[in-house]
């Protein structure tokens, strides 16, 4: 899942300072909506949401609410010692040799509009995250699902062929192409939750997710969404599963990471979800102050049919002149380096393989090629924030010193990023990759030549075959070694990205919240947050 974190437009940010510091903890129903302190947790999360409909959403920050207003057939129970998940809307489930899952439904499951839940409201959403008008980045994620590629392209037009079926209300079964063990971990993520077609009909294919017309199962439901600015959630009352602790969230947006810090600092905000790297070292001092390592990676990529770029020559000359550690230390935050696209923790990771910091061999490849990059000016994009603007700087920098390579530097807010990406309109793009759910192929599944998340243009079939085997490869030792073999296709021979560093989770939690869940997920599901008195 795209890791996304942007800054707001000065006017949002005036108002933010207008609705936050007017209000105090003292002064009962002093928060915007007239809410009380005492009921409400305070999150700033950065940036606007781009979408709350998840079958087209890709980012964490639309996963945050979405993670907090829905709920899908399972979740992590992240109490558990190892990362394991638990029952949600499905009561039970069993497999046929890892490749047909029968899965049994609550029975005592409604919408906030007072629905009932079935197993065809599953199916409707599967069916249009795969629709081909739907256009959904994610459509890939359930390719797995037997039929579900050719659906999705157009090849097979009845859907009833494709590999999910409402037995009856409360029977969901779904058929793989191949046996999948790890796939009931895929079935925490957005893209599997069910979903009212009835409402998508009346409100809207790209509007039905808004305020005042979006029906949710979770434990909080969506009140008001004042875009760029504030969202409230609102504590279900009609919720299956046991209550939320706390009656309201509230979700703003300032991002200007020292500004919420400030925010944090004087009782204003309960939670910072990102932390300014300018002033780590203080702040990593503070009681506050929370670290875990996440299963997610921060990566460049390149755009493989760009005039220079096209050749994995130059993309792998420029690979090794950017030193990940001089970066992770700039950073300041406990950043592991990393040239694996799988992160630490999970199987596959491979710590010696990918490109290294070695600039002069950089420059050998390129005069070997006779290949001049001196002079040559490249964009890099990137989303309006403070952290990754110095990443940026200093690779310029690096670049400038190491090949003579100009970089021209390219900021902008996160949801117009998302397009700029989308619409190929880039050289050099960084993006930072969450993990959906905690297995090596959701990693490796980014770069397949049909995920639409791969951004770079990139193409090979080689690699494709080796990650598709992997997924249902029931050997791990086997497993691992086609990862391996994958990873050097994609990280050493043709370069269409450049892993940085593993993501660590650098937050601040008011002391005055109890049982907030920190985890390698990067998941805040708060419904078990509860507020302690002060």
């Amino acid at each position: 899942m795209k890791n996304s974190t942007g800054i707001k437009k000065l006017f949002y940010l005036f108002t933010i300072f207008l609705i936050i510091f007017g209000c105090t903890r003292e002064k009962r129903g002093s928060l915007p909506f007239g809410l009380e302190v005492e009921e409400t947790i305070r999150v700033n999360y950065i940036t606007e949401p781009p979408s709350l409909d998840w079958s087209k959403s890709t980012d964490t920050t639309s996963s945050f609410i979405q993670t907090n207003i829905m709920d899908g057939l399972v979740q992590f129970d992240f109490n558990a010692e190892t990362l394991k998940v638990k029952p949600a809307l499905a009561l039970s489930w069993e497999s046929e040799n890892n490749q047909v899952w029968t899965f049994k439904l609550r029975q005592d499951v409604e919408w906030t509009d007072g629905e009932p839940l079935v197993a065809k409201h599953f199916v409707d959403g599967w069916e249009r995250l795969l629709r081909p008008t739907t256009a959904s980045e994610y459509a890939y994620y359930l390719f797995i699902v037997k039929g579900a590629k050719d659906y999705n392209s157009g090849k097979e037009k009845d859907f009833n062929k494709v590999g999910v079926q409402a037995i009856d209300d409360h029977t969901l079964k779904i058929t793989l192409d191949k046996p999948v063990s790890y796939f009931p971990l895929m079935l925490t993520h957005h893209t599997t939750y069910p979903i009212r077609l009835d409402v998508v009909a009346t409100h809207g294919e790209d509007t039905w997710a808004d305020e005042g017309k979006i029906v949710s199962l979770g434990a909080y439901k969506l009140i008001k969404w004042e875009h760029d600015n504030i969202i409230h959630l609102e504590r279900n009352e009609e919720y299956y599963g046991e209550k939320a602790k706390t009656k309201n969230i509230l979700v703003y947006m300032v991002g200007e990471h020292s500004t919420a810090v400030g925010l944090f600092d004087t009782g204003k905000l309960d939670f910072q979800s990102e932390v300014p790297k300018s002033e780590i070292r203080a702040i990593r001092e503070r009681p506050e102050y929370q670290n875990v390592s996440n299963f997610g990676v921060y990566y460049f990529g390149f755009n493989t049919q760009h005039e220079l770029l096209s050749n994995k020559i130059v993309r792998k000359a420029i690979a090794m002149s950017i030193n990940r550690q001089e970066i992770t230390e700039v950073m300041g935050g406990g950043e592991l380096p990393a040239t694996n696209i799988i992160p630490k923790g999970l199987i596959g990771y491979n710590e010696n393989i990918g490109t290294r910091f070695d600039p002069e061999g950089a420059k050998k490849l390129l005069t070997d090629a006779e290949i001049d990059l001196t002079g040559k000016k490249i964009r890099f994009h990137f989303n309006t924030n403070e952290n990754h603007k110095l990443i940026a700087e200093n690779v310029q920098a690096q670049l400038k010193k190491n090949l003579g390579l100009e970089l021209e530097l390219k900021n902008e807010e996160w949801k117009v990023y998302l397009q700029t990406l989308k619409a190929g309109n880039f050289d050099i793009f960084r993006m930072g990759w969450i993990s959906d759910y905690p297995d090596p192929h959701d990693f490796m599944s980014l770069m397949l030549s049909y995920s639409d998340n791969n951004r770079t243009k990139w193409k090979n079939d080689t690699y494709d075959e080796k990650v598709t085997q992997a997924s249902s490869e029931s050997d791990e030792q086997k497993r691992v070694e086609l990862y391996n073999e994958a990873q050097k296709i994609l990280l050493e021979e043709d370069v269409p990205v450049l892993p940085l560093y593993i993501y660590n989770t650098n937050i601040l939690i008011s002391n005055r919240l109890k049982n907030f869940p920190i985890n390698e997920m990067r998941q805040f599901p708060l419904k078990g947050v509860s507020i302690v008195s002060q």
